[in-house]
């Protein structure tokens, strides 16, 4: 099934610069879809460093389950990525179809098996026929080439109306480093360590380590800060790959000021990339910046954020453009957390629409329902109770997303 282009989707498409030390192709398995490519192989030069956010799911798939264990190496040497199927809840089956398809790479690659990783995508429950990557990884191999960053993010897309591509450079000691990523993911999003699948790219010379901790600090604010139905995958997987390429000395530390420029141009990647998928939720014609202001703490206004922004009812009055400010109360009052009625401001984009326990004074409908009709809506709420602040990204939720997901597997 097919979907016409989101309209929130970026009118542009980045020029994405080649990263040294990586190389991709791309192709056709036939996994589940019909003359469209299936699969990405990416090569990493020797001593690429690795490192990783996976679901936190109760029920991870296979792939996850073989990167969390291979993480620990902190090496790479390839990266193996299918659509159409998850490879999730399918049992020893699908471990066995994990270590096949990390063997066939590892050939190709001409490295050890614990070099690779996996990510799949799709429907959960299938068995993965991994047989039908037998032969079409070695000839992705023999063809792989730097650059392919859009092609990859088209590979690994399911109901994505778009390819995900971000790039950014930055300066570590006076050298160039580039990073580019590409993420897919569209429906059951509330990620949860990470998103539905992305992959970064640097040739930044940077420990295993030190990239490890800068990817987990990153994600808080960018992937986690993300919500499409408040449903966490089981196949989230968000992987970094530094190959070393651009000249320097190894820095092995996380909190080297070397690596401030880097750590910002990272963010901006990654932010860009989690937008993109809020952009490109199943069905939405609208992206809904959700902001907490004067809760407790940041962990509290998290937690308020995403009651709203996974509210069914404050995202089907986005969709209707009903500014239906009390179902937005219904969701601070729900959340669990520190909120005080009396206290409770809400802003429907610069206007106050509720203040102190009660409509605001001032309120006027007809300007309200104009700002509804924006295809960019921010809501803003404030508790009142202290310092904490945080913000979350959504989408409206329409009868689209319904039709979407009544016939995934059809």
């Amino acid at each position: 099934m097919s979907h016409a282009v989101s309209p929130l989707a970026p009118k542009h498409i980045p020029d994405m610069p080649e990263i040294a030390g990586v190389r991709i192709a791309t192709g056709a398995a036939g996994i589940k879809y019909k003359e469209r490519t299936d699969v990405l192989l990416a090569l990493f030069d020797k001593d690429t460093a690795v490192a990783g956010v996976l679901t936190r799911s109760k029920c991870p798939s296979a792939p996850v389950e073989w990167c969390r264990a291979k993480l620990k190496g902190g090496k790479a040497r390839a990266l193996v990525v299918n659509s159409g199927n998850a490879n999730a809840f399918t049992g020893k089956t699908g471990r066995e179809a994990a270590a096949f398809t990390a063997k066939l790479a590892s050939r190709a690659a001409g490295c050890k098996a614990a070099e690779v990783f996996l990510a799949s995508t799709g429907v959960i429950g299938e068995p993965l026929p991994a047989q039908r990557f037998d032969g079409v990884i070695q000839g992705l191999a023999d063809k792989a080439a730097p650059g392919r960053f859009v092609e990859a993010a088209r590979a690994i897309m399911t109901t994505d109306t778009f390819p995900k591509v971000a790039t950014a450079q930055a300066q570590i000691d006076g050298v160039t480093v580039t990073i580019s990523g590409i993420a897919k993911g569209a429906g059951m999003i509330a990620p949860d360590m990470a998103t539905m699948l992305s992959f970064v790219f640097t040739d930044a010379p940077i420990a295993a380590s030190a990239l490890q901790t800068i990817l987990s600090e990153t994600v808080v604010d960018t992937f986690n800060a993300v919500t499409i139905d408040g449903d966490t995958s089981t196949s989230d997987t968000l992987l970094a790959f530094a190959t070393g390429a651009a000249r320097g000395r190894k820095i092995t530390r996380a909190v080297d000021p070397k690596l401030k420029a880097f750590r910002a141009a990272f963010t901006r990647v990654l932010a860009n990339l989690s937008e993109q998928v809020a952009r490109d939720g199943e069905g939405a014609r609208k992206l809904v910046e959700v902001i907490v202001e004067g809760a407790v703490s940041k962990k509290s206004a998290r937690r308020v954020a995403l009651s709203i922004a996974n509210s069914p009812l404050v995202k089907t009055a986005i969709a209707g453009e009903d500014a239906n400010w009390g179902r937005v109360v219904m969701a601070v009052g729900k959340a669990g957390e520190p909120a005080d009625r009396d206290k409770l401001s809400i802003w429907f984009g610069d206007t106050r629409v509720a203040h102190k326990g009660a409509r605001d004074a001032a309120y006027e409908e007809a300007k309200v329902s104009a700002y509804m009709k924006s295809p960019e809506i921010t809501l803003r709420v404030g508790l009142a109770l202290g310092k904490g602040r945080d913000r979350v990204l959504t989408c409206d939720l329409t009868k689209e997303y319904v039709a979407i997901n009544g016939d995934y597997r059809s």
